[in-house]
């Protein structure tokens, strides 16, 4: 053995270096086995697309990772702590030519029969579907007849508390009838069909859902920050437009297991399911912007038993502030079929740990019925997949279907309190939709994004922790503005002080003058609550000043 020392003052910035050298005949075999598959950590494009890339990947990882849904709302909030830009959806504001880009947004695909899928006709026999129309036919017909009476909205009959614009009117006529045909249905056939028996019932839900969607064009202000900064190779990339749909129905109905799915999910890939493709921006449809978080409730709480939607009933009375030159209300109900349905299927599916990044692994269906009392319009529509952002706007290749039929008339006209022209073809469509009964599926994972042992907030054991996600989860969704004024550029300053710059001795007084935009500020960048020192715990947390926060990583 050879030793080697190296005199300190001959390399002043190292330290004094003993190096042993071993005798050449050692066994290196060893060595020799451990180099023979060398592993090499991947080389990683390094510009600008790529790396703005994955970080997208990196954040969407992280919200499916987070146990329970409230965290993962919280995750997809996190950017942004004024909330995003987001394009408002209203369910009773349909504009004019909207159906195609509804599909486009949702990825949906019409069935153009104007008619149930054929999975209704086997759920019972003929006979038995006309047995049970003739002993409903009468409870129906004098339930409707009593609400028109109770409401005092027959012709002759209306009194000064009557509204006086139509559409009011109309949707209370449509609200009072919808509730009166729901009790006599569940209580004529709750004996023969026990599941009708575990339905919950919501009346006058919020509905909310906020999505991501990648195929809208980019905007004029997007393109020019891209080549102010040299982002020439961003130009053609697909840019994330946030959505954000409210809504109210009648009432809705769930239940604790889902609904069959009409056609698997493998069935949903046929590329003859066609979706229209309308990148123009939703401003240019009558859509607005408004900033603000993304909300998503299916009308219930996370860790409710009956989370699957099984029916819900919408109004149809801003139909009547339509100009009537239009005629076209056959694709407005469509456009509100689709998003309704959408939205309601895809907060359900973020209780169940899905988002709108990570996709569903099993179809959701839901029922829905869109009245005023005499006009019925019978929808049903299956959610396959959520993820439409990015790029999976264009080259996801599952559908989400949706059958809707042509509005039905009820009856023709009330006279004498008696309903004149009555239609057994709404009965019927109203059993099969009854008598469709939730299954338990088998052998499926229904939450397999959420954890084993936390699936809610409530589940989890640290208090201190479980009080302030419940508390940070209920003020995100109830979207109320923050105690702070959000900071706001005014049209003067914008002109005068950055595109001109004609005010360069001005006092520098916002964020801008610094060159910051305060609206990239993040969710989690503010100070903590402070602790006064008389609820400080004793010994060393004495001197912690600011309570902890839980924030999803």
């Amino acid at each position: 053995m050879l030793l080697i020392k190296i005199h300190s003052r001959s390399c002043v910035k190292y330290s004094p270096v003993v190096t042993c050298i071993r005798n050449s005949q050692s066994d290196t075999s060893n060595v020799a086995d451990s180099v023979k598959s060398p592993v090499y950590p991947p080389i990683l494009d390094i510009s600008v697309v790529p790396r703005w890339q994955r970080k997208l990947e990196l954040w969407h990882e992280q919200v499916k990772q987070l146990p329970t849904p409230e965290e993962k709302l919280i995750k997809v909030n996190m950017p942004r702590y004024w909330g995003f830009k987001c394009l408002m959806v209203h369910e009773g504001s349909v504009y004019y030519n909207e159906l195609p880009q509804a599909q486009y947004i949702t990825r949906t695909h019409i069935i153009d029969n104007s008619s149930l899928p054929s999975y209704y006709d086997n759920l019972m026999s003929p006979e038995k579907l006309n047995s049970l129309t003739e002993n409903l036919k009468q409870l129906i017909e004098d339930g409707v007849a009593f609400e028109f009476r109770n409401q005092n909205q027959s012709p002759g009959q209306q009194t000064k508390d009557t509204p006086d614009k139509p559409d009011e009117l109309d949707d209370i006529v449509g609200s009072a009838v919808s509730k009166q045909v729901n009790r006599l249905m569940l209580s004529a056939l709750a004996k023969d069909y026990p599941h009708l028996m575990g339905i919950e019932i919501d009346y006058d839900p919020r509905i909310e859902a906020g999505w991501f969607f990648g195929g809208i064009n980019m905007t004029r202000e997007t393109r020019i920050s891209l080549l102010k900064n040299k982002l020439e190779e961003a130009l053609n990339e697909p840019i994330d437009r946030e959505f954000q749909y409210l809504g109210s129905p009648i009432f809705q109905l769930r239940h604790q297991h889902p609904l069959k799915e009409i056609l698997t999910m493998a069935e949903c890939e046929n590329p003859e399911f066609e979706v229209p493709v309308v990148k123009l921006d939703p401003r240019t449809f009558g859509h607005y912007i408004k900033r603000r978080h993304l909300t998503t409730l299916p009308g219930f709480w996370p860790g409710d038993p009956s989370e699957f939607g099984f029916m819900s009933y919408h109004k149809r009375g801003y139909l009547l502030r339509r100009p009537k030159d239009l005629n076209d209300e056959i694709d407005v109900l469509k456009t509100q079929a689709v998003f309704s349905n959408y939205a309601w299927l895809l907060s359900q599916a973020c209780h169940l740990g899905f988002s709108t990044f990570n996709d569903i692994t099993y179809p959701l269906v839901n029922q829905m019925i869109i009245t005023n009392g005499q006009y019925w319009s019978f929808c049903v529509y299956q959610l396959n997949t959520t993820a439409v952002n990015q790029r999976n706007a264009d080259e996801n290749p599952k559908r989400n279907l949706c059958w809707i039929t042509e509005p039905i008339k009820l009856y023709e006209k009330v006279e004498n309190n008696k309903l004149i022209g009555f239609n057994d073809e709404v009965i019927k469509n109203l059993i099969k939709f009854y008598v469709n009964t939730p299954e338990e599926r088998v052998g499926v994972d229904m939450k397999p994004y959420l954890g084993k042992e936390e699936q809610r907030v409530a589940d989890i054991q640290d208090k201190e922790k479980r009080i302030w996600l419940e508390k940070r989860y209920k003020h995100l969704m109830s979207a109320r503005p923050r105690h702070l004024r959000m900071p706001e550029l005014y049209h003067w300053q914008k002109i005068y002080k950055f595109i001109f710059n004609t005010r360069p001795l001005d006092k520098r007084r916002t964020p801008w003058d610094y060159g910051i935009n305060p609206y990239l500020r993040r969710l989690d960048n503010h100070c903590p609550d402070y602790i006064p020192k008389a609820l400080r715990p004793e010994g060393k947390a004495k001197k912690i000043k600011f309570a902890k926060t839980y924030y999803p990583k």
